[in-house]
């Protein structure tokens, strides 16, 4: 990616739009500088200026979901993507980053020497992550190791199934098992993985390759 001196402004709130177009001044007086109040005006947005730098409030848009916003940005795969939000969810965090770790992050309440190099960074076509963003990625998911010596060879199968978003009686019926056998499983990978719901399995399933992202998020 070239460098780039469009900035589209995906943020409903004023006095951060208001503050992000005076920062953009001071770091380049010819940046130009488009809002874009909803999904459909930045997908429009973004078919006029391909090449821009998204600066998005993901809590204050209107984005249905992660999946939506993955797929918007990988239609505009010209585009940079800096996340910018007074706090992001560590799921959500995860999510965004295994899917797609080109998007950069950066927080509201971080110096504007900080937000000015996450936002020079986006603008050259690297990826900025703040001190947040990091750890998240870093501390969340445990090593691949682990989930092999852990997990018989049907417990990952069905694992697999599970991050897929499948219930336990779809399960069943497409690998013709009792619904007993597949909550039995279900019940003893929780176990020995030390979760608690589905989402926190999935993330040992996808670190461990037992689906891709792509998989994932269809």
């Amino acid at each position: 990616m070239n460098p780039t001196n469009t900035y589209i402004l995906a943020d409903n709130q004023d006095i951060t739009r208001e503050g992000l177009s005076s920062l953009l001044k001071k770091r380049d007086a010819h940046s130009e500088i488009v809002v874009a109040g909803s999904c459909a005006e930045l997908q429009t947005t973004l078919r006029k200026y391909p090449q821009s730098v998204v600066i998005l409030d993901y809590t204050l848009f209107d984005f249905a979901s992660v999946h939506q916003m993955l797929n918007m940005k990988s239609g505009a795969d010209e585009s940079a993507w800096l996340l910018f939000s007074d706090e992001l969810e560590e799921f959500f965090v995860r999510q965004t980053l295994l899917a797609d770790p080109s998007i950069g992050i950066v927080m509201k309440q971080d110096s504007s020497e900080n937000i000015l190099e996450a936002i020079h960074f986006a603008s050259v076509g690297e990826t900025y992550w703040c001190d947040f963003a990091d750890s998240v990625l870093k501390n969340s998911v445990p090593h691949t190791k682990t989930i092999t010596d852990k997990l018989t060879a049907s417990e990952k199968t069905i694992l697999r199934e599970i991050a897929l978003g499948k219930t336990t009686k779809e399960i069943a019926l497409e690998k013709y098992l009792s619904f007993h056998t597949v909550n039995t499983h279900r019940r003893n990978i929780f176990r020995k993985l030390g979760v608690n719901s589905a989402h926190e399995a999935t993330k040992y399933a996808l670190q461990a390759g037992l689906l891709d992202l792509l998989e994932y998020y269809i």
